[in-house]
């Protein structure tokens, strides 16, 4: 993960009497934590992540300015490792307490379990699984969703935070696109506004109360290939259309890295996972209470690089205890690393190995596996139950449906959607090809089923899918129009079932599913 720079440009650099003059803020950024407080990930040979180290390097960063914020942007919880998931993700927002978070806003999968239990963990309040909780102990701010009854925001738009007297105006939104990846069960009750229209409206209302220094908290994706790169995604696209009062935007949504000014707005996303953060350093002028000079870095948190802070390390510590004896139930062997990267054509080794699971519990001709639901890579050695559960959080129950050949034709093709998105589903039962070169809806060329005989557009198979894509997420309404619905049982318990059946040490690879021509 590589740190970078981005300096407003045309800024000059201040001299020592004018820089005295400016405040020097802080704003520290989080985005797509997904509760993921244990969990090691590696990066160029490094450990990264776990968040008693992402603690600690937050504590060093605000002891170098008094004038720091933590704000973070969304996606804290859901999808989340069992340490925070089986104890309904109260441990992420009271570890999220103790660092001394600030602000936060919504992601789409603070939604995952339904408006009423988010709105407890921010608010406090109790569920039918646990005590009393306390909620944040920090604001949410969303300013593009509307309780339907009320028609007003759930949450405020904005929060003002003042350092020297001077005010900072902060905004929060969500993906409104976040009906077409939530179960629509989950988000009974709200609906979703328009980003740009709903930040410049809190924008308006910032500037009648004076407030110059304004920055957007938004769920919205982003990344950058290098540091050097050019800026691409939702939150480019968004900058642009802003008003010019916004200074820095905070993206999420995309787990990638964002570090760029964008018409005049500095944009940062540091990855996702608690394995990084961004550190946004900025001038204020006392005077007109503007943002006269603003960077950012993107900091790794290597865990080699800074001893973990012992406080949180006992709260991760306590909250393993209560889930031991359910997580370090061993499952199974695996003979190598069996991991999420995609070669060229799209494929996956674990997507492979889940899917398989799938179709072998179904009994169907095919299934497909949406890659955002696959969450982390199977280490080599013993597989425990709490490993499987961190690769496939979301408790989906699995679905068979009855479609034509020329429907799951239009599956595939669905797979390269706008703005550049593609989702690669994965795939068991059958193979294909497809031409990069082609126009989206029109790459896919032959489709086999695994012995290589041909998948017929009038003929009928049944698919495997999960009770998220049964549903038309990730946009694949085709999945929509399929028949004949039989119900399955929890894509956790499948893969569990299915890997102490094979023959052990397991292993599973890339073996040409999938493929790219020419």
């Amino acid at each position: 993960m590589d740190s970078g720079n981005s300096e407003t440009p045309g800024v000059p650099k201040n001299t020592k009497n004018t820089k005295n003059r400016f405040i020097q803020v802080q704003i520290l950024g989080l985005n797509d934590f997904h509760g993921q407080l244990n969990i090691t990930r590696k990066f160029n040979g490094r450990e990264s992540g776990r968040v008693e180290y992402l603690a600690a390097y937050l504590k060093q960063r605000k002891a170098e300015n008094k004038n720091t914020l933590l704000v973070h942007v969304g996606d804290m919880v859901g999808g989340s490792a069992p340490v925070s998931s089986l104890l309904q993700d109260e441990p992420t927002i009271e570890v999220l307490n103790k660092m001394g978070f600030n602000l936060g806003t919504l992601g789409n999968h603070e939604f995952d379990q339904g408006v009423k239990e988010m709105m407890r963990l921010i608010n406090g309040g109790t569920n039918p699984e646990a005590r009393h909780f306390e909620g944040a102990q920090f604001p949410y701010v969303c300013a593009n969703v509307i309780d339907e009854k009320t028609g007003k925001l759930i949450l405020p738009p904005f929060e003002i935070k003042k350092f020297n007297g001077i005010p900072i105006g902060i905004i929060g939104v969500v993906l409104s696109d976040t009906p077409k990846i939530e179960s629509p069960n989950q988000l009974a009750g709200v609906k979703f506004t328009d980003e740009v229209k709903a930040i410049n409206r809190a924008v308006a209302e910032l500037k009648k109360q004076g407030v110059k220094a304004i920055i957007v908290l938004a769920h919205n994706g982003g990344s950058q290939s290098t540091p050097e790169a050019t800026a691409t995604g939702e939150i480019v696209d968004m900058a642009k259309m802003v008003d010019d009062e916004v200074d820095v935007m905070f993206a999420g949504h995309t787990h990638q890295y964002l570090n760029a000014v964008v018409d005049g707005k500095l944009l940062v996303q540091a990855y996702s996972y608690g394995t990084a953060f961004s550190d946004v350093d900025l001038e204020i002028d006392p005077e007109t209470k503007d943002i006269v000079a603003k960077k950012a870095e993107i900091v790794t948190v290597y865990q080699d690089a800074i001893n973990p802070d012992p406080e949180i390390k006992e709260m991760i510590k306590n909250y393993e205890a209560k889930v031991a004896p359910v997580v370090n139930n061993v499952v199974g062997t695996a003979a190598t690393d069996i991991t999420i990267p995609r070669n060229e054509s799209g494929e996956s080794a674990l997507g492979n190995l889940i899917a398989d699971s799938q179709r072998t519990a179904m009994n169907s001709d095919f299934a497909f596996m949406n890659p955002s639901g696959i969450r982390a890579d199977l280490q080599a050695g013993e597989v425990t139950w709490g490993e499987l559960f961190t690769i496939q959080p979301f408790k989906n129950n699995l679905v068979k449906k009855t479609f034509t050949g020329y429907q799951i034709r239009c599956l595939l093709n669905q797979q390269w959607q706008q703005q550049g998105i593609v989702r690669m589903l994965q795939i068991s039962g059958l193979k294909y090809t497809w031409d990069g070169t082609k126009g989206d809806g029109d790459k896919v060329i032959d489709i086999f089923r695994a012995d290589g005989t041909p998948i017929y557009s009038e003929a009928k198979y049944t698919v495997t899918i999960n009770s998220y894509l049964a549903n038309g997420g990730d946009n694949f309404s085709v999945l929509l129009e399929g028949t004949h619905q039989v119900d399955g049982p929890v894509d956790l318990d499948v893969f569990e079932n299915y890997l102490k059946q094979l023959k052990q040490p397991f292993s599973a690879s890339i073996d040409g599913r999938i493929l790219k021509i020419p």
